[in-house]
């Protein structure tokens, strides 16, 4: 089944006319094709063309459990290598950071939570020690070690499951960013308490696009986006000289757009209510998780992060979603590195006062 889906969806990837690009970015974590579960698309990357057929060469692969595209301006020849080499740095971060992956970093640190230390690879302790940071200037609404209640929930995997109260607080001392310890003199990491577990599927994805983009640079690259699901990362400028438009889903209406902004140099992430849920009793539970509560965040339907870094909007989308509208949108107003859109759960768009006027809302 797996094999199937992907290869459906690589084909629906690559379809495109001579005029016009549509790529349909998923937004999948680590184990969503693992347990079967296929997430509706979060962001739509349009790539408008110029009148005549634009040098931009464009590859999608299935990585990261989920479809990765990367475009770059230049003919095919000029640039398949480059994307090639790129796909392959993405696919060697999967392996160390999955947590789904027998004997990755990561899952070398969960096994030895409370144990010892685990000497891992440098962009583990760097995206662990981003983590920490955004950790700490979100007031913990962000937190990795959110894994065992992750597993508990079980988005995916138990259909329509909630877990007993008794169950989820006998957890919650085990979530606290505050208990890894980082050794990044010997690129060690140790979870302090046995039981712990770092689930690094909120930031990732925007580390691999960065990384991505790196490697198209120093390998020549002028112009292009890197897009790991729909954590989406741009630089240079399109053919036609204008900046990379980007389009931001709706979070009701699956096949609507909610609006469209102009980005160069730039990243943008979505995260929603909408990626993993289900309704019970007339009410929505999603996956994104407080980790102070034990139970999925309300307040928002989305939370759109645009900045400079990909591992910065991959993970203050999932933190100021916890946050909530007010707090969330205070959070954006008072770091002046970020904008963002909220819709909050009524289906009412908060614009930060950097984006007003940019985007028609």
């Amino acid at each position: 089944m797996h094999k199937d889906f992907s290869a459906k969806i690589m084909s629906n990837v690559k379809a495109q006319s001579s005029n016009y690009f549509d790529i349909w970015i998923l937004k999948f974590g680590f184990n969503k094709i693992r347990l079967g579960l296929f997430i509706i698309p979060v962001l739509i990357l349009l790539i408008l063309s110029c009148a005549k057929e634009p040098p931009i060469f464009k590859k999608s692969k299935f990585l990261m459990d989920t479809v990765v595209t990367i475009t770059a301006v230049g003919t095919k020849d000029e640039v398949e290598k480059v994307i090639d080499a790129t796909f392959s740095e993405i696919e060697r971060l999967e392996n160390l950071m999955s947590g789904f992956k027998e004997g990755s970093d990561v899952d070398r640190i969960n096994k030895s939570a409370g144990i010892g230390p685990v000497k891992v690879n440098r962009d583990v302790i760097n995206v662990i020690a981003k983590a920490k940071e955004i950790s700490e200037i979100t007031g913990g609404a962000f937190d990795i070690t959110i894994g065992p209640l992750s597993k508990l929930w079980g988005f995916g995997v138990k259909k329509e499951y909630i877990p007993q109260e008794d169950d989820i607080k006998k957890l919650l001392p085990l979530i606290d960013y505050r208990q890894i310890s980082v050794d990044e003199s010997k690129s060690e990491v140790f979870l302090n308490k046995n039981g712990m577990m770092i689930d690094l599927g909120g930031i990732a994805k925007g580390y691999a696009a960065d990384r991505g983009v790196e490697i198209l640079k120093n390998m020549g690259i002028k112009a292009g986006i890197v897009a790991v699901s729909g954590d989406i990362r741009t630089f240079g400028k399109r053919p036609d000289g204008k900046a990379w438009h980007i389009g931001i889903k709706h979070p009701r209406e699956s096949e609507k757009v909610l609006t469209a902004i102009d980005l160069e140099d730039s990243s943008i992430s979505t995260s929603g209510d909408y990626e993993r849920f289900f309704i019970k009793d007339r009410r929505r539970y999603n996956h994104i998780l407080n980790p102070k509560s034990g139970y999925p965040a309300t307040g928002c339907q989305s939370v759109t992060i645009i900045s400079k870094e990909g591992i910065l909007v991959d993970a203050l989308a999932t933190g100021v979603f916890v946050l909530g509208t007010e707090k969330g949108m205070e959070f954006i107003e008072s770091n002046k590195s970020i904008e963002g859109i909220i819709v909050d759960s009524k289906g009412e768009v908060k614009v930060s006062s950097g984006l007003r006027g940019k985007v028609g809302l």
